[in-house]
């Protein structure tokens, strides 16, 4: 089944020096821009983490040192990955809690203002946990009958995840052929950040998920405490949870002017 677009969608994997999303860098970002009329687009970089590859890590996607030692930081490559992804939406296997937070981080730090407003992610893993409990590699076999060579490329799990996904809706009569669809049922919980510090309550406003304040309204925290907000920019928090904490304050100093 080819997917129903209302414009591009950019499926993703990274490869990476390891699993911490503020600390860990990308080694290896590969894209399959899908368009609405049907076209494909493919890019792949490897990326110089500017630090040392573990060897743990070195062992899952073979990436040396060596190999990225000549290759272009982030910081060079960001304008030009988000020139690629900046118009669409985004899918990938388990992008949602992994791959798109550490990806804002990267272009954070290089200094592209990274936002998900007014896109669509779709998480192709949660969609298969939630039908079938399975792996990327054991998706591939049981949607595709394929079996995926080269795993933890970025290349190979792309575009496996692309034909996993086109495979889920020819399979599943009840997944809607719609970005906004299946970001929604492949989402777990919404949250306003992607490291999930900060929730929604049911009235839909931000509330802190940790801590001393856990449950209670970002807002009413921030005007209470101001120094806990200062807290939390000089913390070892995520760039992307700073920059939502930064816009939830300025919305409710500018909502007290008007």
């Amino acid at each position: 089944m080819q997917l129903n677009l209302n414009k591009s969608i950019c499926f993703f994997d990274l490869e990476t020096t390891g699993l911490n999303i503020t600390k860990d860098r990308i080694v290896e970002i590969s894209i399959l821009k899908v368009n609405p009329d049907g076209s494909e687009e493919k890019k792949t970089w490897l990326v110089n983490p500017e630090m040392p590859i573990p060897t743990v890590v070195i062992a899952v996607h073979g990436i040396t040192d060596e190999k990225v030692a000549n290759k272009p930081t982030f910081n060079e490559l960001a304008k030009e990955v988000n020139a690629w992804i900046k118009d669409s939406d985004l899918a990938g296997f388990n992008s949602n809690r992994f791959d798109i937070p550490l990806l804002a981080e990267e272009m954070l730090r290089a200094g592209v203002d990274f936002d998900m407003k007014n896109r669509c992610s779709v998480d192709v893993q949660t969609i298969f946990h939630k039908m079938e409990q399975r792996t990327l590699k054991a998706a591939l076999k049981f949607y595709c009958d394929k079996s995926l060579e080269d795993a933890h490329s970025a290349e190979a799990d792309t575009m496996a995840t692309y034909e996993v996904l086109k495979a889920q809706l020819d399979r599943y009569e009840d997944l809607d052929n719609d970005m906004g669809f299946l970001a929604d049922f492949s989402s777990r919980k919404k949250i306003a950040d992607f490291a999930g510090f900060i929730d929604y309550d049911k009235a839909g406003e931000e509330c802190f998920s940790f801590g001393k304040h856990k449950g209670r309204k970002v807002t009413e925290i921030l005007e209470k405490e101001p120094g806990y907000f200062g807290w939390l920019q000089s913390a070892d928090f995520p760039l992307y949870t700073k920059k939502v904490l930064t816009a939830i304050k300025l919305r409710s100093l500018n909502n007290k002017l008007q």
